[in-house]
């Protein structure tokens, strides 16, 4: 309880106090040349909470303080139950630019610790090398165009270097500085990266298991090549290669996944989206259904309001490119909208590898007699909007099948699929969010022919299969998936496709009804390690238990505390110290600054663990770091003994109105008991709260300190300031002198506020920037 000033009880008075904050607030929002609407109120408010002072004396000094020009806003910052005090005289004034500034400040360390991941001890530089290739182990290809910037500033750095034999631009060892600025583009991205903050977190992990699915469908040599052209049947059979793309932009391939091959059917899926995009659903679903057909994807049937079934069948990707020549682009060329289309498909792919067969167009033309069928029946039925020229329609359905990829461009297609039309890479918007839920539920019943069924009882995920050997796998909200391989089986499926999507669900939890309640013997992938504190805990104790600095190096940059300890007390430092493990003992106490004295259940410190074990050198090493501390802290004891007499003084003399000159500031010539800065007239110790200090604040419950902060007149900005949390003793953290202006000590008497921003800035600049919290 505050020393000299009445107890406030009571559940009325309390919340007058808390109304009288809330207003405070506000009007500290508020432009200072802006009408005080609720001026009788506030005045009321703080009147009846009794703090000592008149109606007349609060209102004069509530106009006092609405005059200022810009009075430096005593905000009040609750964490943790602490509380502590910043200037926002000088701070952003909007969310927006709080936000930034957090960034950047976020940034600026994150530059550092990463730096501190990857630098040499021996030479206090690091290898681009090093740091390129763990960036890659997240998934973060040296390529991605989000990382150009990085990547044309180590140019820009070698040849500034004069080409330095021996090294490439992507081997250059770089001092902090240089390094910083390397990064400082795209370090958003890379801390993210690093951080495990990408949707797959542990990504070697599951790259690891993708590897092994892989292997297992390799062997399968079942299925025969496609042979209804003779192109498809030149096919190498043992051609195998698997893709993949999350929608952070992670990526990971093997097998053959540069060889080119043609869409065939992985095309309409595409188109289809093209004309949900320009048209809008209820054009596009007026020309062809949703239904799965039940019979082959080729065959001449229609359902029963004489449209195709689906836009994924032969008949209804006819239709939708009909749409596409005759309603989105009417006034185009056969050329200007095959241009047109492959534009949409490169935009998908983030710039990938989309090119054209025309070997494969001119025989797809050739052996088209089903599918010309097909289209004078629909025509017949009049499916076709007016002015359709069959010809040309049937000509662009064949150049949609014919446009040539690969595994790699077709990833990123399916991960933007799979992101809700962003490209994960380039992070272009290329379609509406509702297009894409219609386009994933088309591919979900009706996307692997008369297999379609089976498919979305066994796998439970969006997909596409076209006879080239492609099979397109989109897991919503998480990654694309695409897997090449020429032999089909009898419905013109991928059977290593098929096999791989099928052990895929089966080890992760990715079928849309996996329940992981009851299906423990399923994989997360999505799972961050970090979920959980005892995991964390966990996790950071074994990482010191067997000597891993890299992990503990990403513990400390994912914000984790490195102090945490089990429910026996035992801490990182107790288990690399009795391990023996003097590279983790030197970057839990020169890099994360933990304590080097904590002690456990059994009251064992670091240092006795390294005894007990026979680790001499840790012992050596702890010995030394803990005589350093100890010196470190005589050093500084004298300061804190006369801080804590001055405390225990300016303390003391608050209860002692009656003697002259009581209050530390006051100017000479005072009456005897009275505070600077009250009213003429005032009795002695009329007004507890005059007499308020600095070590009084350490004490006193917060809910009530602004009203005390605003009537007060006997302390400093820097004061305030500088306690930085006020459930702490004066013994255990000791208060700066107060340090008072010449215009205080000259007149006599002290504002609560500098009266403009140039006495701001004064006072704020012989702060240490430590002292301030939340800057």
């Amino acid at each position: 309880m505050l020393k000299g000033v009445p107890t406030l009880a009571g559940r009325n008075l309390r919340l007058l106090t808390t109304q009288a904050q809330v207003l405070v607030h506000q009007r500290a929002k508020a432009s200072a040349a802006e009408p005080v609407e609720d001026f009788d109120q506030e005045t009321d408010l703080l009147k009846r909470a009794k703090f000592g002072h008149t109606g007349k004396q609060l209102q004069q000094k509530i106009i006092n303080e609405k005059n200022l020009r810009a009075p430096p806003l005593m905000n009040l910052v609750f964490a943790n139950r602490k509380l502590s005090f910043y200037d926002t005289s000088s701070t952003p004034k909007t969310k927006e630019d709080n936000a930034k500034l957090h960034r950047e400040q976020e940034q600026r360390n994150a530059e550092d610790v990463l730096f501190d991941m990857f630098a040499s001890e021996e030479t206090g530089l690091i290898s681009m090398g090093k740091f390129l290739a763990g960036l890659k182990t997240t998934g973060i290809r040296r390529n991605d165009p989000r990382v150009r910037e990085l990547m044309d500033n180590l140019k820009k750095v070698h040849k500034l270097n004069n080409y330095e034999t021996g090294s490439s631009a992507e081997t250059q060892h770089l001092n902090r500085e240089t390094f910083k600025a390397v990064v400082a583009p795209n370090i958003v991205l890379i801390a993210k990266a690093f951080r495990q903050q990408f949707v797959i977190p542990d990504f070697t992990s599951f790259v690891k298991d993708i590897e092994d699915i892989y292997n297992r469908c390799k062997t399968n040599t079942l299925g025969k090549l496609a042979d209804y052209i003779p192109q498809l049947a030149r096919y190498n059979p043992d051609s195998w290669g698997l893709s993949i793309c999350t929608i952070d932009g992670q990526r990971f391939s093997i097998g053959d996944v540069d060889v080119p091959f043609t869409l065939q059917s992985c095309s309409k899926p595409l188109t289809y989206a093209i004309a949900l995009e320009k048209l809008g659903p209820k054009v596009v679903h007026s020309y062809v259904g949703q239904e799965p057909s039940g019979r082959n994807f080729n065959e001449l049937v229609l359902d029963q309001n004489k449209k195709p079934h689906n836009p994924m069948i032969n008949a209804g990707a006819i239709l939708t490119c009909s749409l596409m020549n005759a309603l989105v682009k009417p006034d185009m060329t056969s050329a200007e909208i095959f241009d047109y289309t492959m534009s949409w498909f490169k935009r998908l792919s983030g710039g990938e590898y989309i090119g054209f067969n025309n070997a494969v167009f001119l025989s797809e033309r050739e052996a088209a007699d089903r599918n010309y069928a097909l289209g004078f029946y629909m025509r017949e039925n009049k499916c076709f909007p007016k002015r359709t020229n069959l010809k040309e329609v049937m000509d662009f359905y064949f150049q949609c099948c014919s446009m040539e990829t690969n595994c790699e461009a077709m990833s990123v297609i399916a991960a933007s699929l799979a992101n809700g039309g962003i490209c994960p890479t380039t992070e272009e918007k290329v379609f509406r969010p509702e297009v894409i839920r219609d386009v994933l539920s088309i591919m979900h019943s009706c996307g692997t022919y008369d297999y379609s069924g089976q498919f979305a009882f066994k796998v439970g995920l969006p997909a596409k299969s076209g006879v080239s050997g492609g099979m397109m796998l989109v897991i919503p909200n998480v990654m694309g998936i695409f897997a090449w391989s020429p032999p089909l089986d009898h419905l013109g499926n991928t059977v290593r496709g098929l096999q791989f999507c099928e052990e895929l669900v089966s080890m992760f939890n990715f079928h849309r009804y996996d329940n992981l309640k009851h299906l423990s013997n399923k994989k997360d992938p999505r799972k961050h390690r970090y979920e959980t504190k005892g995991l964390s805990i966990v996790n950071l104790l074994f990482s010191a238990a067997s000597g891993d600095v890299t992990a503990l190096r990403r513990h400390r940059l994912s914000g984790m505390d490195i102090t945490l300890a089990d429910y026996d007390g035992r801490t990182a430092l107790h288990l690399a110290a009795s391990e023996g493990h003097l590279e983790c003992v030197k970057f839990l106490l020169e890099q994360c600054h933990v304590p080097h004295n904590p002690k456990d259940r059994w009251g064992n410190l670091p240092v006795d663990e390294a005894e007990n074990f026979g680790h001499c050198h840790v012992v050596e090493f702890l010995r030394s770091w803990a005589e350093k501390a100890d010196q470190s802290s005589e050093e500084c004891k004298p300061e804190a003994v006369t801080s804590k007499t001055q405390a225990d003084e300016v303390s003391s003399s608050s209860n002692s109105s009656s003697s002259p000159g009581s209050s530390p500031g006051s100017s000479p010539g005072s009456s005897p008991g009275s505070s600077p800065g009250s009213s003429p007239g005032s009795s002695p110790g009329s007004s507890p709260c005059a007499s308020l200090t600095t070590g009084d604040l350490l004490g006193h419950n917060s809910r009530n300190l602004y009203e005390m902060l605003k009537l007060n007149s006997n302390f400093t900005f820097q004061e305030i300031c500088s306690t930085s949390d006020l459930e702490t003793s004066p013994t255990t953290s000791p208060i700066p002198t107060p340090v008072e202006s010449g215009s205080r000590a000259g007149s006599g008497r002290s504002s609560p506020v500098p009266s403009d921003a140039g006495s701001t800035a004064s006072a704020g600049s012989s702060i240490d920037d430590k002292t301030k919290p939340g800057l």
